[in-house]
């Protein structure tokens, strides 16, 4: 993995435009990586989140601050991260393997890991959470045997989907990443989830804007060309937005 330039970032900004936020998401590493996008749409969605991290890292920093709103008393509040502090276990260090085993109750599952195509086709019952979740499950289940005999992953217990979502968890935890978060106001404690491939892309999107927004000062004042003006450190495209105000 490797930072982008200034100009290989605003252009991996405008491919992802109007995409689904997981393919925003995959053209981000595929500019970075060199990796094809469809190849990396197969990581496992925790594998996925600790390179979004890493990116994240090599193009903002280490620091994360996120705003968030106290459920019990409504202060809204903002708390700082460090990506080291986010990071479940090291970059490339994930699950690899494409298959996992689960034998219990006479029961034998082979499953793989949720990847960003599965979250793509949770969409359409995003609103419905237990129908989500059984979604995935069954989309991830590849053989299930019962007591030797081949069974349809349909007929398999609500307490077996259980167990098998608890178990991606466990070989996964990247994925559900969740932050402690406590009010200074009311003292009330909680945990939210944060999903780094959402966070990383808001910050791009301002990012971007303030960028673009700079070039058009500039090249305007100036008649600059834009890949002149991309190319500049952003303490001396400042200094000459100083000067133009």
């Amino acid at each position: 993995m490797e930072a982008l330039t200034v100009p290989e970032l605003l252009d991996a900004w405008e491919q992802g435009l109007g995409r689904p936020q997981f393919e925003r998401a995959l053209v981000l590493l595929a500019a970075s990586t060199g990796a094809e996008a469809d190849k990396l749409a197969r990581l496992s969605v925790g594998r996925r989140d600790a390179l979004l991290l890493s990116l994240r890292e090599l193009t903002f920093g280490s620091r994360l601050t996120s705003v968030s709103a106290c459920p019990a008393c409504g202060e809204r509040m903002e708390a700082t991260f460090d990506v080291a502090g986010l990071r479940v276990a090291p970059e490339g260090e994930g699950p690899q393997r494409e298959a996992f085993e689960l034998s219990v109750n006479g029961y034998q599952i082979h499953f793989r890991l949720p990847d960003s195509l599965d979250q793509a086709a949770l969409s359409a019952c995003a609103a419905d959470v237990g129908a989500a979740r059984d979604l995935l499950l069954r989309r991830c289940l590849l053989t299930v045997t019962h007591k030797g005999e081949e069974e349809g992953a349909e007929k398999l217990p609500q307490d077996i989907l259980e167990m098998i979502a608890r178990r991606m968890e466990e070989m996964d935890p990247q994925a559900d990443l969740r932050l402690g978060l406590s009010c200074e106001l009311c003292a009330h404690a909680w945990e939210e989830a944060f999903d780094i491939s959402s966070f990383f892309c808001a910050e791009l999107d301002a990012w971007a804007t303030r960028l673009l927004t700079e070039t058009h000062t500039l090249a305007r004042a100036y008649g600059w060309r834009e890949s002149d003006i991309l190319m500049m450190s952003a303490a001396r495209r400042q200094f000459y937005l100083n000067l133009v105000s």
